[in-house]
């Protein structure tokens, strides 16, 4: 029996390097805008027309548990500090079955953080302290 897809196993890969793991992932979209516009036919009957436009893609959303590494932190530091440019990079969100075998990947195309959350922190609460990073990218396509 074929392992079943879950969604608690993916992580984010920069550059071929599996950067972090992660407990939310949102905005793995893609979307063609479409062009509406008026034809008459040959009987005079006005109809519309629909045809593809633009594609544009989703921001990608990613939250995971605060830990030691500010691998994040210091890819959104680039981004503060002015230096777009250095900090767009290519990557892929991969998600992995239960042997940690790859079994689907998507991949982006020069991102860059755009948004950084750091943790809520309430001294009577349990939760466990998250961190959230946004990315903002030029393409997406699933390669696996």
């Amino acid at each position: 029996m074929p392992d079943l897809m879950t969604t608690f196993n993916f992580v984010l890969e920069i550059g071929g390097v599996e950067l972090a793991s992660f407990r939310k992932c949102s905005g793995v979209e893609a979307e063609t805008e479409t062009i509406e516009y008026k034809e008459a036919t040959k009987e005079g009957k006005m109809i519309i027309r629909k045809v593809p436009g633009a594609m544009k893609w989703s921001d990608i959303t990613l939250e995971r548990r605060v830990d030691e590494s500010q691998a994040l932190w210091e890819w959104r530091k680039q981004v503060e500090d002015g230096d777009v440019d250095q900090a767009r990079r290519s990557g892929s969100i991969v998600i992995k079955d239960s042997m940690k075998k790859e079994v689907a990947r998507w991949d982006f195309d020069m991102g860059w953080p755009s948004k950084w959350t750091g943790a809520e922190l309430d001294a009577g609460g349990n939760e466990v302290a998250t961190e959230k990073i946004v990315i903002t990218h030029e393409g997406l396509r699933r390669s696996k």
